[in-house]
């Protein structure tokens, strides 16, 4: 089986609000511990865990151990790229409505 399409990979994971809230808590740039990241929320370490599994696989972010704990930290690449693919469909998106509107008012 072939591996998903990156973008695909990255919309999947920020399809959900706690992942993206995770990412809202991450976005500052300071590496944070799982147990940070789980404070003042109703989910478990082990929730957390499950997402930020899910934002590391799609490249969102990445860890590192230190100690007994995992440590994980924003990566913007993925996002700067979705924008990009975003951008670039809006632009045909636009293009071809703007080939319509000609057509139509011929």
């Amino acid at each position: 089986m072939s591996s998903p399409d990156p973008h695909a990979r990255v919309f999947a994971a920020l399809g959900d609000r706690t992942r993206l809230s995770l990412l809202v808590k991450l976005s500052d740039g300071q590496t944070q511990s799982i147990v940070r990241l789980a404070g003042n929320t109703r989910l478990t370490r082990q929730a957390v865990t499950k997402h930020l599994r899910v934002l590391e696989e799609a490249g969102l972010v990445s860890s590192i151990r230190i100690g007994r704990e995992s440590h994980f930290t924003y990566n913007a690449a993925p996002i700067a790229r979705a924008k990009s693919f975003l951008d670039t469909v809006s632009a045909q998106w636009d293009d071809a409505l703007s080939r319509l509107r000609a057509h139509v008012e011929r």
